[in-house]
């Protein structure tokens, strides 16, 4: 799994250039093709470490930072959003709001440069956690929706 932080800006910056238009998206840097590998880390059929395209990597950067509880990384202790410890908190409007702003501003500080979230919406039933996120990727420009969840077992 890749956790390189990208230095490189997409060039997209939420504004609208001269006469109304959207900035386009950077193109890739030229140079050998990216390859970020796939979370969970596996091998795949070939026998190698198993690959991931530059979006579904984005998606694996977005769900380890949902689900690693702050203080998991001893590098960055401050990383993740803590969702899965909140899991069996009583189910509130007040909790409702908490993990939305949670999840948000986590979002905002650790993948900011690498995503814009459209719309974010976070439930709490049971033992799970459902996180349905619409974003779009910086670099690539592509839409996507994505549903997280996890939970602790029964």
């Amino acid at each position: 799994m890749s956790t390189t932080q990208h230095a490189t800006h997409s060039g997209y910056d939420g504004n609208t250039g001269n006469a109304g238009h959207a900035v386009e998206p950077a193109s890739p840097p030229p140079g050998p093709a990216r390859t970020d590998l796939a979370f969970p880390f596996r091998i795949d059929s070939r026998g190698r470490t198993a690959e991931a395209g530059y979006d579904d990597h984005v998606r694996d950067l977005i769900e380890q930072l949902l689900f690693t509880s702050p203080g998991e990384r001893v590098m960055h202790p401050d990383f993740g959003c803590g969702l899965l410890d909140l899991v069996f908190a009583p189910n509130s409007p007040e909790l409702a709001a908490t993990l939305q702003m949670s999840v948000q501003a986590a979002l905002q500080r650790w993948l900011g440069d690498v995503i814009e979230v459209v719309s974010l919406d976070v439930e709490s039933e049971d033992n799970v956690v459902r996180v349905e996120l619409a974003y779009v990727v910086r670099l690539t420009g592509s839409q996507r929706q994505d549903v997280f969840e996890g939970g602790v077992a029964a």
